[in-house]
């Protein structure tokens, strides 16, 4: 839409522009209400404005951006999900609905400079052309991309399916860029990356995605391991998972809950999106155990299914607090085939709660808004009797705490020094064992501390920052000269202490080597299966589905959850800041 705005530039265009917006709102024009009195007079003040902008501001306007600016200026306003979809930007939306796009079939990250391939989907065309983790993108169908944005370069390579792009990637450890002419395909990136046993009579399955298809992928899946195993248990895990479409957590709860159960209902403003979603097909499983793994980023559909499964009394929730949304998005079109996903209504799942967390109708002053307060949340009852609660996501039945990165692996990790030793490490093994069974070796992490050594992967704690402060506070006193030299002695203390912390959290550092290297090998599906190793959740998981007296003890309400010990440790209690 930017592109034909554009054209409008130039002296006396803001006619048609104006013609242009009233065309588009001119329905409001029979609007007998107040409020489309207020749309119209407002309409016909923005018009005006642009009018005189075109007219009288001293360098020439471009209506397309300013439109764009106050468009997007005016939907942060609201809520985080109602947002403007250009015509350039419909792709890639219907990527996250359909999980399908046409392209090479590759993670890609911004740098230093370059564009870097992170992974190459398994199977797909830059896997078939031999592109590589690590490989910087040089050039695109002969243009250099180097400096070049990780949103531009994502463009380049992506298009319709049949046809080709031509690469120039350099690799480590080769002297010469290499060619790569590579034929687009429609990507499908799977809902379901991982499933298997992870005991002897427990099922897995890893839902990354709602996109179309997710419930037919997961019944798939869970009918393929029921039949190669005898199952006592199984275990979905929602982990990670910011949702997606509303009709596939119907479907998914579907296999485990009755037909003509509701599910979840929307309700909004207009009657029309008001509407109960209930279960419509003949249930796989009905007795099978079930637990559901999420934690903070386990968000709107994950939250549907997670929140009816609770509510029903169908399964046990494992993990952190969910993250709290509510609301139901529905996409408009426009003209000039924009679009516009519109927040239209909340959802409520089968005991009457909304778990939306934050209330985006009331705005403080600094422009953030309000977490729903204790004061407004509410009590209510699930299918058995049990208390939940609304206003804050779905709290698990068992809680445990989330595993924090030391600052030292963050920033390991953030300055891709992991990342490039597995460049190095792949090039050095041609293969490694099977993803369950591969480890870091102490040679190995002493071979990746030589990597690093004389590498910037600095990063300051939380000590350090409140002596900074402490600092800044004395120079402003005029103290700061009496305490000199006990500023410099602890300051000293703490540089030699954070030496010590590629030995104290080397365990740490040695999953996330063990997880990107195995991604080289084995890609996400192995990736998956070697995060299981030390997974305490997934450990969890298994125990309460092997103990029937605790797995119905949680559901009838009988179970109280142990207060966990919770390890004074506040160099993990922090975020990484570099």
């Amino acid at each position: 839409m930017e592109g034909r705005i554009n054209n409008f530039r130039g002296k006396g265009s803001y006619f048609i522009f104006i013609l242009l917006i009233f065309i588009s709102f001119g329905s409001f024009a029979q609007a007998p209400n107040q409020q489309g009195f207020e749309i119209m007079k407002n309409m016909d003040i923005y018009s005006n404005m642009i009018k005189e902008l075109d007219l009288d501001y001293v360098d020439e306007i471009n209506p397309g951006e300013l439109t764009r600016t106050g468009i997007d200026a005016m939907l942060q306003s609201l809520d985080p999900y109602t947002n403007f979809i250009p015509e350039s930007e419909v792709e890639d939306y219907k990527f996250i609905t359909t999980g399908q796009y046409g392209g090479i079939g590759a993670l890609i990250h911004q740098q230093g400079g370059y564009v870097v391939i992170s992974e190459p989907y398994m199977g797909s065309p830059a896997y078939k052309s031999g592109l590589k983790a690590g490989d910087k993108i040089l050039e695109i169908n002969g243009k250099q991309v180097k400096g070049k944005s990780y949103d531009d370069v994502s463009t380049f390579l992506k298009g319709q399916a049949g046809t080709t792009v031509d690469l120039v990637v350099q690799r480590d450890g080769e002297s010469s860029p290499l060619e790569k002419t590579i034929t687009r395909e429609i990507i499908k990136i799977d809902n379901i990356p991982y499933s298997g046993m992870v005991d002897t009579t427990i099922g897995y399955i890893k839902l990354a995605g709602f996109t179309q298809n997710a419930a037919k992928e997961l019944k798939q899946a869970y009918l393929k391991l029921k039949e190669a195993h005898t199952l006592h248990g199984i275990i979905i895990d929602l982990r990670g998972n910011g949702g997606g479409l509303l009709n596939e957590a119907v479907d998914i709860a579907n296999i485990f809950v009755e037909r003509g159960q509701e599910i979840v209902t929307t309700k909004g403003k207009m009657s029309d999106k008001n509407r109960t979603h209930m279960t419509m097909s003949p249930p796989v499983d009905l007795t099978i155990p079930v637990v559901i793994l999420v934690d903070r980023q386990s968000a709107s559909a994950s939250e549907i299914l997670a929140g009816s499964i609770q509510d029903l009394d169908r399964g046990v929730i494992i993990g952190q607090r969910t993250f709290g949304k509510g609301l139901v998005q529905n996409v408009v079109p426009l003209s000039y085939n924009a679009q516009m996903k519109i927040t239209v209504a909340k959802y409520y799942i089968p005991s009457g709660r909304c778990i939306q967390a934050i209330d985006y109708s009331h705005k403080m002053k600094d422009g953030s808004f309000t977490i729903i307060p204790d004061s407004l949340i509410r009590a209510f009852k699930t299918k058995g009797g049990r208390t939940v609660y609304d206003g804050g996501g779905i709290n698990p039945d068992l809680v445990m705490q989330p595993e924090r990165f030391s600052n030292v692996a963050l920033s390991l990790y953030g300055k891709f020094m992991i990342f490039d030793y597995a460049t190095k490490f792949t090039r050095e093994h041609p293969t490694i064992p099977p993803a369950m069974n591969f480890e870091i070796s102490d040679s190995v992490y002493n071979d990746f501390l030589q990597f690093i050594q004389g590498k910037d992967y600095s990063y300051s704690t939380k000590s350090e920052r409140a002596l900074e402060q402490l600092k800044e506070i004395a120079l402003k006193e005029n103290y700061f000269d009496a305490v000199k030299d006990d500023y410099s002695h602890m300051k000293s203390l703490m540089e030699n202490d954070k030496k010590e912390d590629l030995t104290r959290y080397k365990n740490q550092i040695k999953e996330l080597l063990m997880l990107e290297i195995v991604t080289r090998y084995y890609y996400q599906k192995g990736k998956v299966e070697s995060s299981l190793k030390n997974d305490p959740e997934l450990v969890t998981a298994i125990a309460t589905l092997k103990d029937k007296e605790k797995y119905s003890a949680i559901l009838s309400g009988k179970y109280v959850q142990p207060k966990p010990e919770i390890p004074v440790n506040s160099e993990e209690d922090e975020e990484t800041e570099n």
